[in-house]
Order: C-alpha cells, then sequence, then structure tokens
C-alpha cells in the first residue's frame, strides 16, 4: 500500500487517456450486468424449478386440454403426493400493450403445490369464498397501482368477453427469481361461464414423494393414459422450463457471445494504455531500479496500475446497473423478474479483475526483464 500514492500518480499523468480507459471498464461491466440480468429472467425459472415436480401436458401439443377426471387417477400413481391443475387465460387489461399472465387455478390445491408463494391465510379464504375473486402477485400489483378490494376487467383473446375480478389477496415469493407477475382466478367460476371446452383443463402439476421417484411416476403416468385420446406427455418442471426457453432462442448462447466480445475488447483498450504508458516511462522505470526497486517491484507496480483502471471502473459499472435493476423490469412485464444478484455482482468483478491482469501481465513482465542500461540508452 505504501506504493499507492505512485501508482495515482503514474494514472493521472493523461488524465483524458485514464478516465477514457475506465469509462470502458464502465460500460463493459454495466453491460455485462445488464445482460447477466435478463439471462437470469429467462433462465431463472430452470434453475428454481422444484426437484419434487413434474409436469403433465398432452401429448399433442402444449395448447390441447387435458380432462378434468385425469386429477384422481393421477393421484392413484404410487409415489404422487399431490396434483393441482391450471388453464392458460391470456388476456389483457385495458390496453393489448398491457399483457399479464392469466391463469385459471385449483382454490383446493395450487398454493400447497407451490408452497414457495406466500400468501396470508385470510387472503386465500376470501379468494376462495368469491367467485369472482383472484390472487394477483406483487409486482403486477405494484405496476398497475392496484389494491385488495378493487373490481379489474380483462378482455379475453383465447376466451373472448369482459371479464371481471375482485382482488382477494397478493402473493409474494420467497426468493428473488420467483415470478410475481401472474393473475389467478378460479378455475370453477371459469368452468361455469366458458362457451366451449368444458371439463378440460391445460396442464396438471405433480408433487412427487421424492426427486428419486420421478423417472418412476413420469413412467407411470404416461402408461396410464397411452392409447386413450387424450394421451399424456409428463416430464421435471426444470426440464419444462427448459423446453419453454428454448422456444425463445439460446439466451445464454448470445449473452456469452456479447460478453466474450466486450472481454475481448477490454483486452485491447487497456493492453494498448498500459503498453503505451509503460514505453513512456521506460527511463524513469530504469530510474527507479538504479534507486532500489527490485525488479519484482516494478512489475507489481505496473500490474497494479492496470487494475486500477479495471476494478474501479467495474464497480462503478455494476452499482450503476444495479441502481438500474432497482427501478424495475423496464421492458413493461415481458420479463418474469428483473433482479440483479450478488452473485452475478461477485462474477462480473472477477471478470474485471481477470481483465485487468491480462492486460497488465505482458507490460508487467517487459518491466521486470528490463535492464538499466538498455533502459536508459533509449532515453
Amino acid at each position: 500500500m505504501k506504493f499507492f500514492p505512485l501508482i495515482v500518480a503514474n494514472l493521472f499523468r493523461k488524465k483524458t487517456r485514464t478516465i477514457l480507459t475506465i469509462g470502458s471498464f464502465v460500460v463493459a461491466l454495466f453491460l455485462f450486468a445488464l445482460l447477466a440480468t435478463i439471462d437470469a429472467s429467462f433462465t431463472g425459472g430452470v434453475e428454481i424449478a422444484g426437484a419434487d415436480r413434474l409436469i403433465v401436458l398432452n401429448k399433442t401439443s402444449i395448447i390441447q386440454p387435458l380432462p378434468y377426471s385425469y386429477r384422481d387417477r393421477i393421484l392413484q400413481v404410487p409415489g404422487v403426493k399431490g396434483v393441482t391443475y391450471a388453464v392458460w387465460f391470456g388476456g389483457y387489461y385495458q390496453d393489448e400493450k398491457n399483457f399479464i399472465p392469466v391463469m385459471a387455478v385449483d382454490t383446493e390445491s395450487y398454493s400447497q403445490i407451490y408452497s414457495e408463494f406466500k400468501i396470508p391465510q385470510e387472503q386465500w379464504e376470501a379468494f376462495v369464498r368469491d367467485r369472482e375473486g383472484c390472487i394477483v402477485g406483487r409486482s403486477t400489483m405494484q405496476k398497475y397501482g392496484w389494491k385488495i378490494g378493487e373490481r379489474v376487467p380483462f378482455h379475453g383473446t383465447i376466451y373472448p368477453g369482459t371479464w371481471e375480478f375482485n382482488i382477494r389477496g397478493v402473493y409474494e415469493g420467497t426468493r428473488h427469481e420467483d415470478d410475481t407477475t401472474q393473475f389467478w382466478f378460479q378455475y370453477k367460476y371459469f368452468d361455469e361461464r366458458k362457451e366451449f371446452f368444458k371439463g378440460v383443463v391445460g396442464w396438471y402439476v405433480v408433487r412427487v414423494d421424492s426427486p428419486d421417484v420421478a423417472a418412476d411416476v413420469v413412467a407411470a403416468i404416461d402408461s396410464r393414459f397411452a392409447n386413450s385420446a387424450y394421451e399424456t406427455v409428463t416430464e421435471t418442471e426444470k426440464s419444462f422450463a427448459a423446453g419453454f426457453v428454448k422456444q425463445i432462442g439460446n439466451i445464454r448462447f448470445i449473452i456469452m457471445s456479447i460478453g466474450s466480445v466486450v472481454l475481448f475488447t477490454l483486452l485491447l483498450v487497456t493492453g494498448s494504455t498500459m503498453a503505451i504508458s509503460v514505453r513512456e516511462r521506460t527511463g524513469e522505470l530504469a530510474v527507479l531500479k538504479t534507486l532500489g526497486f527490485t525488479d519484482r517491484a516494478v512489475m507489481l507496480l505496473v500490474l497494479g496500475e492496470s487494475l486500477m483502471y479495471a476494478l474501479p471502473g467495474a464497480l462503478t459499472g455494476l452499482v450503476l446497473a444495479k441502481l438500474f435493476t432497482m427501478r424495475g423490469d423496464p421492458t413493461g412485464g415481458l420479463l418474469p423478474f428483473f433482479y440483479l444478484s450478488s452473485e452475478r455482482m461477485i462474477l462480473g468483478f472477477g471478470i474485471a479483475l481477470v481483465a485487468g491482469i491480462a492486460a497488465g501481465i505482458i507490460p508487467a513482465l517487459f518491466t521486470m526483464r528490463l535492464r538499466i542500461v538498455d533502459a536508459l540508452r533509449r532515453v
């Protein structure tokens, strides 16, 4: 630390160059953090998917229904602990741009199967008592400024017409990655009011006794409904979430590609800056060695200077990204959540650390091997 003032003094010899180099790290790490946040939003469902939950779909297509009568038959399969179901409703609030993931759910079991969603018991009971009641995620409530007890209209797309619901409760996620944008209402009310496809559900969610028996339960469920009018395909919730993400595209590959380009650019910019800085101070470095600085000490001075470009810029970029994400989803509801985790911030800081060392290592080795006579001869 006693050489820190010397490193700072060297940095601010060329203020413009220093500011631009640090600024490149700020922009790069800000971009990295945003891409990491978007990646987490699209793939977070895969990472947090319940290991003991299975999804049962119509084998023909995800948009094809399954009979309500399958519920009791699934419960009879050995290893099944609980079953719930839901139907995708679709629809929008006031304007087609205000899309909300609305689902009709089973009031008897849905909250038990998805125990990571927390709802006050009195609110859930009020929801069950009200035929036109609904439960709304915290993010959606905040976005539209709704309050419990308010009546909200929805315009159906798959099921046309205007549907009105009374907000009876708000659910919260126990993890930052939990999706709190959903809107649930009663399946029984939905089945009574719709004009077609009565007595069917969209999909079943099955909770098994243990993840170890999941494969056996999958095989048992699908074999039970084989050769029926409504054959099923069952998979783990993690596999289902991964398949859904793949329909959007290989988001992670795109983000990794952009991140690699950004890292390579940082290496070029910082490496070039360090090479120019060392070449400009060749004589001074020789004088330091003459005064008693060891080869190792001079090398560490150059590496320290390289890190002083990288680390403050990285920290600034990550802090700015964190503040940006705290403002909420900028897409207006397209992303299930928009949260920059501390793990991803640490990863970004680590990348900047590696970039700083990589960019400064060659100039640092050059100064370490520099002979005093040869350096003074260049002056």
